[in-house]
């Protein structure tokens, strides 16, 4: 894989192909965005391209020292994650340990901390002296969500590469064109910030279950009500869906986009409608409550995804959400 292998991140790619050609690499950088924006993807290209036998401002993906990245054994590449919640002191000890003697190559040696900003204060502060004093040419990348989040004074020695989410219709092309059913994709395409984690949602079996269990509540939920409810320990809580929280964030993220779809459609939107697979439905339900009501379903799943991070019991916010949905049912309204 090369730089021209990732999609979007322009940005990004001509800040480093460019610092690569004009021998301008910085010692340290902040790779920060999103979840599943490519981060890591980028930040393992660039460490090829800095090794690479073959090429100046990429990676052959050929040459020995390419292979060896690729295959996780090259010497000189150290990845370091969280220990637990955090990274801690010890492990960024180890690093400096480790960097304390020269490469056998004329390149600098590499570093990449995932999740940089769950370092200790201990782990920052170490990690800030060795970006003031390398004892060797060394280049260190940190990958965060938020670059904001890491100490001013680790912000103010390195260099920010902002990575962004990739637009829903370039992943959407993306993943068909690998196989992956168009409905899921259009639904997948909406909730994750990227390729990786499309794909990483797309690979696991519950996602086009619970996709289908959103559906079935909603149409429960707004005829007959009560047993929605029902419906829900069925085909959530009893099977175990339930207990991994991530995928209660995606089903109260699909509620949402459900609602959406029915904006969509009641202003002749069809083309941004993502449920597109189940139109007739769409068509159906959309007319059933007024543009108002349907947004303040798009606040009630938002508010319930909301308290999952907060811990609240997820069965306790599914049902919330359920009722909110049944109060309302009954009478058509314009």
């Amino acid at each position: 894989m090369s730089f021209q292998h990732i999609m979007g991140q322009d940005v990004a790619k001509k800040m480093l192909q460019s610092a690569l050609r004009n021998h301008t690499v910085n010692h340290a950088y902040v790779f920060s965005g999103p979840p599943g924006s490519g981060q890591m993807n980028m930040a393992q290209i660039f460490a090829k391209a800095l090794f690479c036998e073959r090429q100046t401002d990429d990676a052959c993906g050929e040459c020995l020292s390419c292979r060896k990245v690729e295959h996780g054994n090259h010497p000189d590449l150290h990845i370091v994650e969280p220990d637990g919640a955090t990274i801690k002191i010890d492990q960024i000890r180890g690093l400096q340990r480790i960097f304390s003697y020269k490469s056998e190559s004329s390149n600098p040696k590499v570093y990449i901390i995932r999740q940089a900003d769950t370092m200790t204060v201990q782990a920052a502060n170490s990690l800030l002296k060795f970006l003031e004093e390398p004892q060797i040419p060394v280049v260190g990348i940190l990958i965060s969500e938020n670059g904001q989040a890491l100490l001013p004074t680790i912000q103010s020695r390195t260099q920010q590469v902002p990575f962004h989410a990739l637009q829903p219709e370039v992943m959407m092309q993306a993943l068909i064109g690998e196989g992956y059913t168009a409905g899921l994709v259009r639904s997948v395409v909406h909730i994750a910030s990227g390729l990786e984690s499309c794909r990483e949602i797309l690979q696991q079996n519950w996602f086009a279950e619970i996709r289908n269990v959103v559906l079935q509540l909603v149409k429960e939920s707004m005829s007959r009500g009560s047993s929605s409810i029902i419906l829900a320990q069925q085909k959530i809580f009893k099977t175990g869906l339930s207990e991994h929280l991530d995928i209660l964030f995606h089903l109260f993220h699909l509620f949402h986009l459900w609602f959406k779809d029915m904006l969509h459609f009641r202003y002749g939107r069809h083309e941004s409608i993502v449920f597109i697979d189940h139109l007739e439905s769409v068509s159906k339900l959309a007319i059933t409550r007024s543009t108002e009501q349907w947004v303040s379903y798009m606040d009630l799943a938002a508010n319930c995804r909301k308290k999952l991070r907060f811990h609240v019991n997820g069965q306790l916010c599914v049902e919330q959400l359920l009722i909110g949905l049944s109060d309302t049912s009954g009478s058509i309204t314009g």
